[in-house]
Order: structure tokens, then sequence, then C-alpha cells
């Protein structure tokens, strides 16, 4: 067997545990926590802390966040998911059966994640930005964690596809950090 067959192994058997571990309360509260209409207030709050911290840099916080959202997502969903084609776990035909499925499947394939890229990247990106302003903006790490757990609560996702959307958000965040700060030391010049 080889170590992507491995791997598989692997994320079907620990998916099997956490998919498998509910309880009403859980079920109840999971598809909440994956909803992202859910979250709009906390998107709201960062947004105006975001602009708070520093006025004049607005438009590149606005042209971040586009661009943060658009690569964690489009990498995730419009590049990963077609060509890697790995099926969702309700979708597996070795362990669609023993999926607890709380709502709709979703599309046929799941790696990675856009759930996961998104909210580690807005997580990742936040604290990049307002950790010298915002003592406790590091919870945004355990928040997106929940986001990503729900989803593989809720069975439409491996362990693997949402571990690699944070490794996508990740990137996604430090790059845009990166142009952010390119950026903003070009306005300073002019």
């Amino acid at each position: 067997m080889g170590i992507i067959e491995t791997l598989e192994k692997w994320d079907k058997a620990l998916f099997l545990i956490l998919n498998g571990s509910h309880n009403s309360f859980f079920d109840f509260l999971m598809p909440w926590i994956s909803n992202k209409y859910v979250w709009i207030p906390l998107y709201a709050a960062l947004l105006y802390w975001l602009i708070k911290t520093d006025r004049s840099k607005t438009l590149y916080i606005l042209v971040s966040l586009g661009l943060l959202i658009f690569i964690s997502d489009q990498l995730a969903s419009g590049f990963l998911k077609p060509t890697v084609e790995r099926l969702r776990p309700c979708y597996d035909l070795e362990i669609k059966d023993q999926v607890h499925l709380l709502k709709g499947c979703g599309g046929k394939f799941g790696f990675a994640s856009s759930h996961a890229s998104n909210s580690f990247g807005i997580a990742f990106f936040c604290w990049l930005m307002l950790r010298k302003n915002y003592k406790h903006i590091w919870l945004l790490l355990p928040w997106a964690a929940i986001i990503a757990y729900s989803r593989v609560y809720l069975g439409v996702h491996f362990p693997g596809d949402v571990i690699m959307g944070a490794l996508i958000g990740l990137g996604a965040a430090f790059l845009v950090k990166y142009l952010f700060d390119k950026a903003s030391i070009i306005q300073l010049r002019t």
C-alpha cells in the first residue's frame, strides 16, 4: 500500500470516529456553525476593527479581503475540487452507508474544503493585521477550527479536506498580508 492509500485509509478512519460521535446538542448546533450567513455580524465587526486600526488604508483593506477570499475560495473550490476529484464522504461507496449526514451532501467532490480555507484565511489575516491592537484576536483561530470541524461532523468533508483547506487559508492570508504590506510601503513613498 502506497503513501496516498495509507493516508486515505487513516483519513477515512478518523472521519468515521469524528462523524460518528453525535449528540442532539451538536446535531442542532453544527449546521448553524457551518452556515456562513450566521457569521455576518462577526465579519462586520472584523471589518470595523480593521478599518478602525488605520482608516488611511481602508481601500487596501477592502481589496485585501476581496483578494484573500478569491484566492482561498478559488484554490479550494475552483481548482482543487475539480482537479483532484476526491469524493465527499457521503458519495464514497466504501463508507457512505456509515456517514451521519445532517443536511445535504453538497457537490460531488470535497478536497479541499472552501469553508475551512475561507475561515482560516480570514482568521489568520485578521490575526496578522490586528494582533498588536486586540489581544484576544487569536480567538479567531479556534473559531476557524470549529467551522472546519463542523464540516466533518456534518458528514460533508474528510479531515484531510479541512486540513488542506486550513493550509490554503493560511497561505492565502500570509500572501495577502505580504502584498498589503508592500502596497502600504509604496503608498508611503508616494
